[in-house]
């Protein structure tokens, strides 16, 4: 009986430790959450890691049949939220246009950019999801507001 109650003791606290990391991987370092528009007309927020560059956000749709990206397929405008951190509370807001990158060099640059920003945390992640058919998101600021502003 004392073996199982170790080995049940054991599989908590690794699973505790698992989604410990799996969290601080996640939502450590900067994230952005996108309100897009579903096709029955309601918000949908939706987080997702970037990267800055050349004036616009890149991010990853880890398939095309996520459902934002089709969102964007079917309407391009929308409002992301841009937080530093797991603990920011004020993100900076700005309205938007997607752009959908395609294959397969849009595939290949958000991979790489991706696991250049976010290092170990990628690594981990891609133990659990699947991105081989991921698609790029360039995300083009129309201008940026303060606060929870929302569309």
């Amino acid at each position: 009986m004392r073996r199982a109650a170790v080995a049940a003791s054991c599989i908590a606290v690794a699973a505790v430790a698992f989604a410990a990391v799996t969290l601080v991987a996640l939502e450590g370092r900067a994230v952005a959450v996108l309100h897009t528009t579903s096709a029955s007309g309601d918000e949908r927020r939706t987080r997702v890691w970037f990267v800055e560059n050349d004036g616009a956000l890149l991010v990853e749709s880890a398939t095309p049949d996520r459902p934002f990206y089709l969102d964007l397929q079917r309407n391009p405008d929308l409002v992301v939220e841009l937080h530093a951190g797991m603990f920011d509370r004020q993100p900076r807001i700005l309205h938007a246009r997607a752009e959908l990158v395609p294959d397969p060099q849009g595939h290949e640059e958000i991979r790489r950019l991706l696991a250049q920003r976010y290092g170990w945390a990628d690594k981990w992640i891609a133990v659990l999801a699947d991105t081989s058919m991921s698609r790029e998101v360039r995300v083009v600021p129309d201008h940026f507001e303060s606060g929870a502003g929302r569309r």
